[in-house]
């Protein structure tokens, strides 16, 4: 018997064109790096850290995740790309609410304009943004030893230049590298925080803080949800559909091609906890930088850990779930796309009953995709209170992680799937009437 051959492992490095745009990627990701860590002319950083270190759980807490520690350190990529995906989320729910914008998303032109609306209102929102974080800087104890007009105008200008420059980073990702660069700029600005939290599991144990069976234990649930987040983000319920084919010369239909519309169970993805802890957060945050005796009682009611915050947590995302997924797919535009294809789903009416019947599958399959989001969200209070963790562990970042880690693989596999189509049409043989033609 001969021993079965290990299948063959493909090298992305070893497509041409595939290794040019991972290269220039990594390329961009390093230049992002190096921008994270130059701080604002002006400012003393490391005040900044040591405020956010004490700071707890706020919306400037919540946004540090999201550029990767720049606003803790006030460097000039402080902003992050949050600007422009709130510009792209605020047009996006423009097309849910006016047609005239909605009809512009469906047409190429359309596009191009909203496209460059959005980089308009990028820079408008980097700007008002920018001021804000120097506002902030200079409310931070020992941060700016010379506060002033002077000051926030030049913070101003630094983060309004650092938030553009990062919005063109992403772009140049899309288009020359490996695509969707806007998440991976977040991607790495989440994962880039690694090696930091081991370091501090390192130092725990040694402290004698976290014990090695806790964290056992800690690694296995990691596990766990790290799975169940893969699954869940990649589970779809199929709805069959079928489009029929017309015999030409007759006028006989016959059976055609069936296929499938993949409603996912988790079509919101992170949005709804982003919302959700947005605004869940403020009276803490106003707390912060108010003398209001009751603006801080109220935030101690809002404390994670608390039953008052896992109650109003838990409504806000399965609300801002539906929400979100009401806004992002509209089963009446799916109907008559499928109606004019002259497809059809078995034992459904073409038109309006098809819509009400997809809106009635999602509207069934976004419940267990709320619970899950509610669970990946509450999950991490649950471990710090309990098990005593010395790092971050947030479903927030996990699910980005996650989802763009899955979408950049699939465009890998596109690469190098088309890469071998393109082979086997420049060097297959195919016969024709008996004789060999090279293709």
């Amino acid at each position: 018997m001969t021993a079965p051959r290990m299948p063959n492992i493909p090298n992305p490095f070893a497509v041409p064109e595939l290794k040019e745009k991972i290269l220039f990627t990594l390329l961009v990701l390093l230049i992002y790096r190096i921008g994270s860590h130059i701080t604002v002319p002006g400012v003393d950083a490391q005040a900044t850290i040591a405020f956010f270190r004490t700071s707890g759980e706020s919306l400037f807490s919540i946004y540090n995740l999201f550029v990767g520690g720049g606003l803790s350190r006030a460097t000039v990529f402080a902003l992050g790309i949050m600007p422009y995906i709130s510009a792209s989320i605020f047009f996006q729910i423009m097309g849910a609410v006016f047609p005239t914008v909605e009809r512009l998303q469906k047409e190429e032109e359309g596009r191009k304009k909203i496209t460059q609306w959005t980089r308009y209102l990028t820079v408008a929102l980097c700007v008002a943004q920018a001021y804000g974080v120097a506002l902030f800087l200079e409310g931070v104890t020992g941060a700016v030893p010379t506060p002033g007009l002077g000051f926030r105008l030049s913070t101003a200008f630094f983060l309004t230049t650092g938030g553009v420059f990062v919005m063109w980073l992403g772009e140049q990702i899309t288009e020359r590298g490996l695509g969707n660069g806007m998440s991976l700029l977040i991607f790495f600005s989440i994962v880039q925080g690694g090696v930091p939290s081991v370091i501090n599991t390192v130092a725990s144990l040694q402290a004698g803080a976290l014990t090695f069976p806790r964290l056992l234990v800690l690694l296995a649930v990691m596990i766990v949800v790290v799975w169940f987040t893969v699954a869940i983000t990649v589970a779809a319920r199929r709805i069959p559909i079928q489009i029929p084919r017309k015999v030409m010369g007759r006028g006989r239909i016959r059976e055609g091609q069936k296929s499938f519309i993949p409603l996912r169970i988790n079509s919101a993805n992170v949005m709804p906890i982003i919302f959700a802890q947005s605004i869940i957060i403020v009276p803490g945050t106003l707390a912060q930088f108010s003398n209001v005796t009751w603006l801080r009682d109220l935030s101690q009611e809002f404390q994670p850990g608390t039953w008052l915050w896992y109650v109003s947590f838990t409504a806000l995302i399965v609300f801002f779930t539906y929400f979100y997924t009401a806004i992002i797919f509209n089963p009446v535009d799916v109907a008559e796309n499928l109606k004019k294809q002259g497809g059809f789903v078995p034992g459904v009416k073409p038109g309006q009953r098809t819509a009400e019947y997809i809106d009635h599958v999602l509207s069934r399959i976004t419940l267990p995709g709320a619970i899950f989001l509610t669970a990946i969200a509450v999950l991490p209070t649950i471990l710090l209170n309990q098990l005593n963790v010395p790092f971050q562990f947030g479903g927030t970042s996990l699910l980005i992680v996650v989802g763009v880690a899955l979408d950049t693989v699939q465009q890998m596999q596109q690469h190098m799937i088309l890469r071998q189509y393109d082979g086997f049409m420049k060097q297959g043989r195919v016969r024709f009437r008996g004789r060999q033609r090279f293709m």
